[in-house]
């Protein structure tokens, strides 16, 4: 009986031991390191090649001295171009960087490489970045997750009132006065295919989300911060990503909360966390959402899943997609207005190749004279509240703004029939 006890604890007691152990295992990274290591060769990488052979033999120096050597590669022209290898050499660099801080026990350091990794480099290695992650994470057990207090601490709507005369003071010219999105609540795929999909019109679809744990946990900053605090996450910083002050930092998401609340809503120094993945990141985050079942219309797949996060203020400028997108309104409110894609060439698209899907126009600072063929275009807008979707069709314009501290997901998908 004794012998059956121990063999019966045996697994859990070697689970217990690998989550103190100082290394952890990278099954994924042992398996594929020749070929990577190939890879590099054959891109020219041999210095890398010659420092990672250090690196895996637990030299620091040449750990560091790899990952700088990718991120160099990363940034050699634009993301698009950037060869996948070198996304993976990244990934590889901050696995090693990483192991060395976890064996010296600087586990907040070790996160915030392992983050580094899962934002910059590429998906070979990701599965052993997510469980080191999730090891790493036991072990920081609340460092830099913030204080705690002793009830929930939600974001301040009070900062922010969608009543009438606040929105005359915030909103573009001629908003709401025309006509706004159709809404329909709990609309049937069915029906959501008939009379919106295959015809390309936007539509609000309202309580169809409150099943989501998101719908309550998201509400809770204290929650956030426990699940996500330490976590290291890219932020915009500035009015929006066409002006020139615009520039982005990397703070752990506990930062990003208390600039949240803090509620400084200038337009140079408002903080935003946009369009990022932070469900691939962060998965305590992914399990609270549902992929809407109208994000399979069509037959296509999903092709990305993103974060909108920030204070009132927050301003996306009028651009266009290339997919169908259901944006989703978890905390707060957002104003949306949308042109339709057969007027792009009166919205004036930038020429530049990185912003054809951006506009010239600045409907916060509507210039007539500069932009005279945009003055009286159709539209449609809407206030997107609490617990709402939006579905925007392939190619709409569209400009966001939110009204209150506010936290949206984007779901992206293509039909059959797109690229």
């Amino acid at each position: 009986m004794k012998s059956s006890s121990n063999t019966e604890l045996s697994p859990r007691l070697k689970a217990a031991e690998e989550i103190e152990s100082d290394h952890f295992p990278t099954p994924i990274l042992d398996a594929e390191r020749s070929n990577l290591i190939k890879r590099i060769s054959e891109e020219g990488g041999y210095a890398y090649v010659s420092m990672e052979a250090l690196a895996a033999g637990g030299d620091f120096r040449a750990a560091e001295a790899t990952r700088e050597m990718a991120w160099e590669q990363l940034h050699s022209g634009p993301w698009h171009s950037v060869l996948s290898v070198w996304r993976d050499a990244y990934s590889m660099a901050c696995l090693h960087v990483a192991i060395y801080h976890h064996k010296n026990r600087d586990f907040r350091e070790a996160l915030r490489v392992l983050d580094m990794g899962l934002i910059m480099g590429g998906l070979l290695l990701r599965q052993d970045l997510n469980s080191a992650v999730e090891r790493v994470s036991v072990k920081c057990s609340g460092v830099d997750q913030g204080v705690m207090t002793d009830g929930k601490r939600g974001f301040g709507s009070e900062t922010n009132s969608t009543g009438q005369e606040v929105r005359s003071q915030v909103l573009p010219n001629k908003s709401l006065s025309c006509k706004t999105v159709e809404k329909r609540s709990s609309l049937s795929l069915e029906g959501f295919l008939c009379d919106y999909f295959l015809s390309g019109s936007p539509v609000i679809i309202s309580n169809s989300m409150s099943h989501w744990p998101a719908s309550n946990k998201w509400k809770d900053m204290d929650y956030l911060k426990r699940v996500a605090g330490g976590r290291t996450v890219p932020v915009e910083v500035g009015k929006n990503y066409l002006c020139p002050e615009w520039k982005q930092e990397l703070i752990t998401f506990s930062q990003f909360l208390d600039r949240i609340q803090s509620n400084q809503c200038n337009n140079s120094g408002t903080t935003y966390l946009a369009q990022h993945p932070l469900f691939d990141q962060i998965q305590e985050l992914r399990e609270d959402i549902v992929v809407p079942d109208y994000c399979f219309s069509g037959g296509g797949e999903l092709r990305s899943l993103n974060a909108w996060f920030g204070p009132a203020g927050t301003v996306t400028p009028l651009h266009h997609d290339p997919h169908h997108n259901i944006l989703a309104q978890v905390v707060g409110k957002k104003y949306i207005r949308l042109y339709s894609a057969s007027v792009t060439d009166d919205l004036y698209p930038h020429s530049e190749s990185m912003l054809h899907n951006s506009s010239q126009i600045d409907l916060d600072n509507f210039n007539e004279k500069e932009f005279p063929k945009a003055q009286d275009l159709d539209f449609v807008d809407c206030i997107l509240e609490e617990g709402e979707m939006l579905y925007i069709p392939p190619k709409w314009w569209h400009y966001v703004k939110s009204l209150t501290p506010s936290f949206s997901v984007s779901f992206w998908w293509s039909a059959l029939d797109n690229d």
